[in-house]
């Protein structure tokens, strides 16, 4: 018997290469080559540079093999496909002269497991125009890469050839076109499809389950789990991720912890991807000593359960051990592209720290993190809320293609930064470009919509949102809420929330929001006590809207009620921004020495809006004593978000006739470059925005506004109205500060809109700084005068006029 001599050829200058001996039994692979010793020798030698990840030198063997087969084409096909070389791979598939089954198979996979489904469902309907048989594997390949919500037609269609060639009584195929209906959220045709399956296993169960609670079917996947312990199947890891998610959205610590027995009991305890859903449960329930408690005590752990504590760390504002388990985390073997830099991401975007989020970009481009859309779209994030959108739009180039999720990121950063007019933009070209938009680019959107006040534009979103099948989201339907409540109109707003099917504690907030943000505050109240009474469990948001209701509408005793509450009956911890309203509430009603005893008792410094909180009450109070107190701490603060703390005590000054004083404020501002923000006021008449600024004559319709004001002028001197010459706060003949206050820029939006609109319809005046009391004493008149409901929307709140009367209980 003649022997085949081993290779001792070298490839690449590297470790020379040995074949294996023949043995007498031949193996399979000889068999694919159809009996070629030296083809077989080849494949052995390309199949051991690809186990090596020489991808090089394994392409150079393979163009030097003088006879190729379709093994030897598949196996280098493999190699690219696993270093994530489609195209390579794709441009040998197509240089090949003959395919078989598992050469499309490979392909179609490759593309699946990219996310890439689209190719791999053409490449599917190009295997069938070839005539290759297709067979179970194939088609449970081709339905693991269904992930995407537009794609569910062509999961119909594999189901067709399925059911066409009667596969759909094989368990795996069945499963895997059960799993592709739920991933293209379709549950209905997935139920459908369970109930048909004739015989199921835990696969079957896990999927289902799977589906029903990613699309927040919560009862209905608690109900499915134990209908799969009743028929005998036992819980595997799947079941217990998917049953921990739908408990973490039922906001069931209980069930959860009940679930946490069931593992121990199940003994699942030692698997790190069931340890690693319990930290997940425990860390979204804010449960920071147990989630820690269980790391700790985990016999294994992983990437992924560093990353869940370094999250939960951050998301309840330990940020030092967040960064400290993070460097941990670095000296660890695990794999570096799945570390938290989502979660790092976020730290620096919201501390505003560049530096930090430079350098966690740097290591998601050396780890290529930055490829995963999750990660790019938090460094598009992180730039944009830095101010830095020539970074941002940089990386949003790469991304923009993916998803809608890059888009939303943008929009949402434009509109925080207030720049409104750039994320309805941007919102333009998304459409443009094709990109469906999702529940989240919605509220973000609308969002700019509210802050522009621009009631023709939100409807137009209501419109586009009911068209898009969103309007059922609990976070679209809360946003549309917000937005007609901070466009004055409140009984949309009311409409909007009673229309929509489910309601949480977000939507919740948004009403009793829009009444805080009214003045309406005994509505406000009342909200809250109806809430309470559904079932719902209130938040600090909810908290927060009724202690700014209580300090705008002066009910001070009912505001400590609820302040005391949150530790008492809501086991809150109080944020600063609830000292900060009720600091703001103390100084409104002018009990200045309870602000500052509370003030020198809460775990925060006070910042620079409790301190304005207290010099603007004591210029309504007169109390310049505290007033300079206040202004000094505000003047030795590194940073001033504006000029406002000056110009409030310049006020002061001017007020009392203090103009030495007066003046040494404004050289003080002038010294540190700090600037008075212009007042200015907008109304929208015909879609169309028209912004006014005091004493602003560049309106192309100014004489006939100036000629409107002097008619309303006249007309109010017979109403019984006196002007307030303290709100001119300029050193010049008493005269000449009655006629200044005539041209505030809410009062010329008033005037242009009564010229421009309809006799009777109502107006909506939005200013971006406080109206002066003068103006509010001036606007009660006008209503009675011109007959109309007018609303002016400024910094602090809505003020609603009609008859001469305004819906706040006091100007303050």
């Amino acid at each position: 018997m003649n022997y085949i001599k081993p290779c001792t050829r070298k490839f690449n200058n590297l470790v020379t290469l040995t074949a294996p001996k023949p043995h007498i039994h031949v193996d399979a692979s000889i068999i694919k080559t159809g009996f070629d010793p030296n083809t077989y020798r080849s494949n052995f030698l390309v199949s051991t540079f690809l186990q090596r990840g020489d991808l090089k030198g394994a392409r150079k063997l393979f163009d030097e093999m003088p006879h190729k087969n379709i093994f030897s084409t598949n196996t280098m096909i493999t190699g690219y496909i696993k270093s994530g070389n489609l195209s390579e791979a794709r441009t040998l598939f197509d240089s090949m002269f003959e395919r078989n089954a598992v050469t499309w198979t490979m392909l179609i996979g490759g593309y699946a497991q990219n996310n890439r489904f689209r190719e791999a469902f053409g490449l599917f309907v190009e295997m069938g125009r070839h005539g290759i048989d297709l067979d179970h594997v194939t088609l449970a390949t081709l339905l693991s890469g269904f992930t995407e919500f537009d794609s569910v037609n062509e999961v119909r269609q594999v189901h067709v050839h399925v059911v066409k060639l009667g596969y759909d009584s094989t368990l795996v195929v069945s499963n895997s076109l059960l799993d592709s209906y739920c991933k293209t959220h379709n549950l209905e045709l997935a139920c459908r499809l369970f109930n048909d399956i004739p015989e199921r296993d835990s696969v079957t169960f896990n999927a289902l389950l799977t589906g029903y609670s990613k699309e927040g079917f919560n009862h209905e996947a608690i109900n499915l789990f134990f209908k799969m312990q009743e028929v005998g199947y036992r819980p595997t890891e799947f079941t217990f991720a998917a049953i921990l998610t739908a408990g973490i959205q039922l906001d069931d610590i209980e069930f959860g912890q009940q679930v946490h027995g069931f593992v121990v009991k199940c003994n699942f305890v030692w698997n790190v991807f069931v340890a690693n859903a319990l930290l997940d449960f425990y860390s979204k329930h804010d449960r920071l000593v147990e989630t820690r408690k269980l790391f700790y005590e985990m016999p294994e752990v992983d990437g992924i359960s560093y990353n869940v504590l370094v999250t939960c760390y951050a998301w309840n504002g330990r940020v030092k051990e967040s960064l400290q388990l993070f460097r941990e985390l670095q000296f660890t073997g695990f794999d570096r592209r799945q570390f938290p830099f989502s979660t790092l991401l976020s730290i620096a975007a919201i501390s505003l720290n560049l530096d930090m989020g430079r350098q966690i970009h740097s290591q998601t481009i050396v780890t290529d993190a930055i490829s995963e859309i999750l990660v790019g779209n938090s460094v598009v994030d992180m730039y944009a809320k830095c101010g830095k959108f020539g970074d941002a739009n940089r990386v949003f180039a790469d991304l923009a293609h993916q998803s809608s999720v890059p888009w939303t990121a943008m929009i949402s950063a434009y509109v925080q930064k207030g720049l409104h007019e750039d994320g309805l933009k941007l919102f333009i070209e998304m459409q443009r470009a094709k990109i469906v938009a999702d529940a989240a680019t919605y509220a973000s959107i609308v969002r700019a919509c509210a802050s522009l006040a621009s009631l023709t534009l939100g409807k137009q979103l209501h419109s586009h949102i009911i068209g898009s099948g969103y309007i059922s989201n609990v976070f679209s339907g809360s946003a549309l809420v917000d937005m007609y409540a901070k466009c004055g109109s409140i009984k949309d707003a009311l409409q909007m929330f009673q229309e929509m099917p489910i309601r949480n504690s977000v939507s919740w907030n948004a009403l009793i929001s829009a009444y805080a943000q009214n003045g309406d505050g005994d509505r406000t109240l009342r909200l809250f006590e109806e809430m309470v009474r559904s079932g719902l469990q209130p938040d600090s948001v909810s908290l927060l809207s009724v202690l700014c209701a209580c300090s705008h509408c002066g009910l001070v005793e009912e505001g400590l009620q609820y302040f005391h509450s949150m530790t008492k009956i809501y086991k809150l911890v109080p944020k600063k921004e609830h000292y900060a309203s009720v600091v703001d509430m103390l100084c409104r009603g002018g009990r200045f020495d309870e602000a500052e005893k509370l003030m020198a008792q809460m775990p925060f410094e006070p910042d620079e809006i409790m301190w304005s909180s207290i010099l603007n009450s004591c210029r309504i109070h007169k109390n310049q004593e505290l007033a300079k107190k206040a202004a000094e701490q505000l003047f030795n603060m590194k940073v001033l978000r504006d000029a406002a703390p000056y110009v409030s005590m310049s006020n002061i000054y001017a007020e009392a006739g203090e103009w030495d004083n007066v003046v040494k404020v404004k050289k003080a501002m002038r010294d540190r470059g700090v600037k008075k923000v212009t007042a200015y006021s907008w109304v929208e008449i015909k879609h169309k925005t028209h912004v006014f600024t005091a004493n602003d004559k560049s309106h192309p319709q100014m004489r006939d506004i100036m000629k409107k004001l002097d008619e309303l002028e006249e007309k109010m001197v017979k109403q019984g109205y006196k002007p307030d010459s303290s709100c001119s706060l300029h050193n010049v003949d008493e005269e000449v500060k009655v006629e200044s206050l005539k041209y505030h820029s809410e009062r010329i939006a008033i005037a242009f809109a009564l010229i421009t609109t309809p006799k009777g319809s109502p107006i909506l005046v939005m200013k971006n700084l406080r109206a002066c009391t003068d103006c509010h004493a001036a606007i009660k008149v006008i209503s009675k005068i011109v007959d109309r409901e007018i609303t002016v929307r400024d910094s602090s709140r809505f003020h609603h006029f009609k008859d001469g009367f305004c819906s706040c209980r006091d100007y303050w």
